[in-house]
């Protein structure tokens, strides 16, 4: 990013700004609005790696994930970690156990709560994805740095984690 001077205002150049197109106006600062629009190219790349192979959204690739990395997650921790209400959360749990991906299983210590566990297709569904993440990643290889790269995730989770008052 640059910064320059116009008239009397000190105006930061965004990479959106020395790109070619329409002027974007107050967008140049809406971090919103590039969160958006990164969102449509990661979107595509998604797509075609997950959502058309495996018939996957990325929330459904998202909560997979999480189960693989964890034994086992209450729902009220996946709501939490992919920023679910309960009824939404409910929708896509029945959804991927009706695809086999995942159960419910009550809890031995307190049998009034469950927890969301992957079936032996869950597990191999998540072990093939799993391998096949780093080639969807790859594809932003040429337009970030490993720097960059982790500097982008370190602010987005950083936002992600505010919680407006």
């Amino acid at each position: 990013m640059g910064a320059a001077r116009s008239g009397g205002h000190h105006v930061v150049m965004s990479s959106s700004t020395k790109k070619q197109g329409p002027a974007q106006g107050v967008l140049d600062s809406v971090v919103g609005h590039h969160l958006a629009c990164a969102r449509v190219t990661t979107h595509v790349t998604f797509l075609k790696h997950f959502g058309q192979p495996y018939d996957l959204r990325p929330v459904e690739y998202s909560m997979l994930m999480l189960l693989a990395a964890n034994a086992q997650l209450t729902p009220k921790q996946l709501a939490q970690s992919l920023a679910l209400s309960a009824p939404n959360l409910t929708i896509l749990l029945d959804r991927m156990q009706v695809r086999g991906l995942l159960q419910r299983v009550r809890s031995e210590v307190d049998r009034r709560s469950q927890h969301v566990m992957l079936t032996e297709a869950g597990r191999t569904l998540t072990d093939e994805i799993a391998t096949k993440t780093p080639a969807m990643e790859a594809e932003l290889d040429g337009c970030l740095s490993r720097a960059e790269r982790a500097l982008l995730i370190e602010l987005l989770d950083k936002i992600a984690r505010h919680r407006p008052a």
